[in-house]
């Protein structure tokens, strides 16, 4: 029996156990310490984007597959 940890809401999924509550917190805690750190050591606005968006895009679509994978469609 496959577990059914997200349910498709439009173009997203919404956590429907706790293990996808845990790993929407697990991807946003690692994309708030990703961006501590790459803002420390950055002077603008773009120096954070740029650092920040090879980390948030995988990260994402990473969550974004998981999603899909363990989703009743």
């Amino acid at each position: 029996m496959k577990a059914v940890w997200f349910k498709p809401w439009g173009w997203i999924y919404c956590p429907r156990l706790w293990q996808g509550v845990l790993a929407i917190l697990v991807t946003l805690a690692f994309c708030m310490q990703v961006f501590v750190a790459v803002d420390c050591n950055s002077h603008s606005v773009s120096d954070t984007l740029y650092g920040i968006f090879p980390y948030f895009v995988p990260t994402m679509m990473l969550l974004y597959w998981g999603a899909s994978k363990t989703s009743k469609e």
